[in-house]
């Protein structure tokens, strides 16, 4: 079959069209995503799908192509809630899917007891991963790589199980954190009741915020470690002086002590303020440039993947950029991680597999490390020519670092005018006035974040797991694969940017959506709170939730064990799953036998989120 291709495109999927069927929860947020990318949709009737499994497919069409009523499928993809043995085992929506793959325990760190998401976030991940495989499939088509075209399956429990492998590798690590893991942790609240975060990365501004407000010097020192490792461990466990410190202060005089110090402050927004200024942006841009750039090889060699053959440049820090290249190496793209001198430091951050970082090697393992000084002027051009060579450049850095060092889209099209030039950022382009510093936190904050996280009579609170780094990384490997698609169909060179306030915004669209409606913006109270057992914790699915909740109030649920908890539930027809509380105990958890491997250095690894077949 001839591959998609149209010679004047503003969107990767223009001229295609798409049916989605099964259950609305999985197939809607991905018929989005390719309504983004610009499909139109057509009518599924009742074909495909099934009550557990939505069914997505790509026919061509448009001028000059097939009608779509006889149109040959261009790429399937199925989606399902989990696994056939975890699905028999209660994985059946969003809520017993974060149950089982330890979403509620990290998201629960902060609270000491595993607590839900009130955002769908497996869900959110999973409907980008699918829109992945299927660009993916379409890629390796368009390149003439038939063997490799294969139809993309993904599952929410895996998508899970991925969100959360920086805390499932340190989980199996030689050594123990660095950083205790206890309850606590931001937000802070001011003496009129304004609630916040706190943003540094420099030690000296933490203790020139503190000092400032005249907190006591021993908590101070004692908050500043798990305030560094927060990202790391979901939790923050601050002396009780420093909550106390802040609620003796108003609002400006702590937003005068952070300007003064050189830290950043941010108060809670509401969801109704983030719905006001939302102005409706995708999460990402594609910016096709140049006259077209030289002709790419359209066969991959024999190895595995529908990006076999291609290359992956990388400069990435932390988690946002690291983790879209290493889905793209999943996919079988070459990485080349672009690294300082003396290597990446965060190798060396406990807990260790065989001495190297176990949550780093979540991120990075596979990939190939090239070491450069981008503040040489003779390592930058070094860099250059390894992008002269490469199909994507990926980067993370800070705003307006790439155009200092001429190293920005502009820079490196002059020497490859058909590369792939991609930015992850925080905040975008111009979409929020005066943004804090783009950090997961202060995103979660500054867009109504810690409101949607949590429902009704809960205090707001951004979560202290990575939601926006971890969502943001699966959309900026998005952004590549439809930059990619986008170059095959036009022969010129793309930059695609994506941000965490695209994430924060992707995660937050319903609740958006209920506030513009001028609904009730958050979940009801108790929304995906697990049920206590005798030993443990029980998740029921959202939809018999509220008869859980009764029956463990009438029956005693608490008195019962995990497994005779679930008995009673089950036998009265309703769907739940035990809770992860400890992510050690996924290795050998029957919901997920066999899927979780270790890798050469020990440290636990999850599967790809996709299967192609």
């Amino acid at each position: 079959m001839a591959s998609p291709a149209v010679t004047q495109t503003a969107r990767p999927l223009d001229g295609l069209r798409f049916t989605a069927s099964g259950p609305p929860a999985l197939a809607g947020p991905v018929a989005e995503h390719l309504r983004l990318l610009g499909a139109v949709a057509e009518d599924a009737g009742s074909a495909g799908g099934g009550p557990e499994a939505a069914r997505v497919t790509l026919a061509e069409s448009g001028p000059g192509l097939p009608d779509t009523a006889t149109a040959t499928a261009t790429a399937t993809a199925t989606v399902a809630w989990a696994s056939p043995q975890a699905t028999r085992r209660g994985v059946t929506d969003e809520a017993t899917a974060q149950a089982a793959t330890g979403i509620m325990a990290v998201h629960g760190r902060r609270d000491g007891l595993p607590r839900g998401l009130a955002v769908d976030y497996a869900t959110a991940a999973t409907a980008v991963l699918t829109t992945q495989g299927l660009l993916a499939s379409l890629l390796a088509r368009a390149r003439g790589c038939e063997g490799a075209a294969a139809q993309p399956h993904t599952y929410v429990d895996r998508a899970g199980l991925l969100v959360v492998s920086q805390y499932l590798a340190a989980s199996g690590a030689d050594e123990g954190e660095a950083a205790e893991l206890a309850p606590g942790g931001p937000p802070f609240t001011a003496a009129d009741g304004t609630l916040f975060e706190l943003e540094t990365l420099d030690p000296g501004a933490w203790a020139g915020f503190w000092r400032a407000l005249d907190a006591p010097a021993d908590a101070v020192r004692a908050g500043w470690r798990p305030f560094q490792f927060r990202y790391a461990t979901a939790c923050a466990p601050f002396p009780g002086a420093l909550h106390a410190t802040t609620r003796a202060h108003g609002w400006q005089r702590i937003r005068e002590a952070a300007a003064a110090s050189g830290a950043e402050v941010c108060r809670l927004r509401s969801l109704e303020e983030r719905a006001a200024e939302d102005d409706g942006a995708a999460p990402w841009t594609l910016a096709p440039y140049g006259p077209g750039g030289r002709a790419r090889p359209k066969a991959a060699p024999p190895t595995p993947g529908p990006l076999a053959g291609m290359t992956v440049l990388e400069a990435g820090r932390r988690v946002q950029a690291p983790l879209a290249a290493h889905l793209l190496g999943l996919l079988g793209a070459e990485v080349v991680r672009i690294e300082p001198p003396g290597g990446d430091p965060l190798r060396g951050m406990p807990p260790a597999c065989s001495g190297i970082s176990a949550r780093w090697l979540a991120l990075n393992r596979g990939k190939r490390a090239v070491e450069i000084d981008i503040k040489s002027p003779g390592d930058r051009l070094r860099l250059a020519e390894l992008a002269s060579g490469a199909d994507v450049f990926l980067h993370n850095w800070a705003p307006g670092k790439a155009a200092e060092l001429g190293l920005d889209s502009d820079d490196l099209a002059r020497a490859n005018p058909a590369l792939v030039y991609a930015y992850t950022g925080g905040w975008g382009t111009g979409r929020i006035a005066d943004p804090p510093m783009g950090t997961d936190f202060m995103v979660q904050a500054r867009t109504a974040v810690g409101e949607a996280a949590r429902p009704e009579g809960e205090e707001p609170a951004p979560s202290l797991m990575t939601l926006l780094d971890v969502l943001g990384g699966l959309l900026g490997a998005e952004a590549v694969l439809a930059g990619l698609l986008l170059r095959e169909r036009t022969g010129r060179g793309v930059r695609v940017d994506s941000s965490l306030l695209g994430a924060a915004d992707l995660l937050t669209a319903p609740a958006l959506l209920r506030a513009r409606r001028g609904e009730r913006s958050r979940r009801p109270a108790g929304f995906r709170t697990p049920l206590r057992t005798a030993d443990g914790w029980i998740a029921p699915a959202d939809a018999d939730a509220r008869a859980a909740a009764a029956i463990s109030g009438t029956h005693g649920l608490a008195e019962l064990s995990t497994e005779d908890a679930l008995r009673a539930l089950r036998a009265r027809g309703l769907a739940a799953t035990a809770v992860t509380t400890d992510l050690a105990d996924l290795h050998h958890d029957p919901r997920f036998a066999g899927s979780i491997s270790r890798d050469a250095h020990g440290a636990p690894a999850v599967p790809d989120p996709w299967s192609f077949v």
